[in-house]
């Protein structure tokens, strides 16, 4: 999936830390990419997380660290929220270059490193309260609490988002071409999207949108629109007592047994497990 660059010094200004509190009715689908690292903390909203080429729900205390130039955005899956907010922190490594060199900054420059894959912790009150303070600092405070931050979380468990680390970066002139198809699919997944309709968004064939989506996605078009209904089904049987064939339905599978077919597929356990799991959990 291609990306636009974001040029975060124009939007925000000159600093080697940039940190936020965002509120705004919804997340909306914006596919980027920017030089700069990134920390975001999930406050309150739920919807789907893209990072490079792996799609996942998102919930409050979503707290995730990405690399330089690693594609991503997040995405409401309901409008009707009165409003989502997160905490987002955006810094260059290039201050921090001296201090990875050190012999005791090694698990900091471990985790550096590991956030070209995109790294996602376990959020905790502590994360909270010191992104917080982030958020009220400024100037060089500001650095020197964004590296005690990294240093906690450099020693503390994590998993990698997409191991495989295969997305790609692409130019700016893709920006509306990309940006147009994947809103559409967040807006319209749960509908019939033949490959026509989706193709004919951006006016390719569809053999060439085939090409141009495996291509920047690593993914095929029927398997991201398929990891997009499971990610919602998900949600679904995780937070409503829906019967498993409505799910299906509403997630925009035509039929129970082809829904049950993707989901143990993309899930490794049928869906009545996935709910019992979770509830029992």
């Amino acid at each position: 999936m291609k990306a636009y660059f974001e040029n975060i010094p124009s939007d925000k200004g000159n600093s080697s830390v940039y940190a936020y509190r965002l509120q705004v009715p919804f997340f909306e689908f914006k596919w980027h990419y920017h030089p700069e690292f990134e920390l975001t903390y999930i406050i309150k909203g739920s919807g789907y997380r893209l990072v490079g080429n792996t799609l996942n729900d998102f919930n409050a205390g979503d707290f995730v660290l990405l690399g330089s130039n690693v594609p991503h955005t997040w995405c409401s899956k309901e409008q009707d929220e009165t409003e989502v907010e997160a905490i987002v922190i955006q810094f260059l490594s290039a201050p921090l270059t001296a201090l990875l060199a050190l012999e005791e900054s090694q698990s900091l420059s471990h985790l550096m490193a590991q956030a070209t894959k995109g790294i996602q912790f376990s959020s905790t009150v502590q994360w909270k309260a010191m992104l917080k303070v982030l958020t009220e600092s400024e100037g060089l405070d500001r650095l020197v609490q964004l590296i005690a931050l990294l240093n906690q979380l450099a020693t503390t468990n994590y998993h990698l988002i997409c191991p495989n680390n295969h997305y790609n970066i692409v130019s700016r002139k893709q920006e509306l071409r990309i940006n147009t198809v994947c809103q559409y699919i967040s807006e319209h997944y749960q509908e019939y999207l033949p490959l026509k309709k989706v193709a004919d968004l951006v006016y390719m064939s569809e053999s060439n949108f085939c090409k141009f989506f495996k291509k920047a996605t690593g993914k095929t078009y029927s398997d991201y629109l398929n990891e997009m209904r499971i990610q919602s089904a998900c949600l679904l049987l995780r937070d409503s007592d829906l019967k498993i064939n409505i799910i299906a339905h509403d997630c925009g599978f035509e039929t129970l047994s082809y829904f049950n077919r993707v989901f143990l597929k993309k899930k490794k356990c049928t869906p009545k497990a996935f709910r019992i799991k979770w509830k029992s959990n």
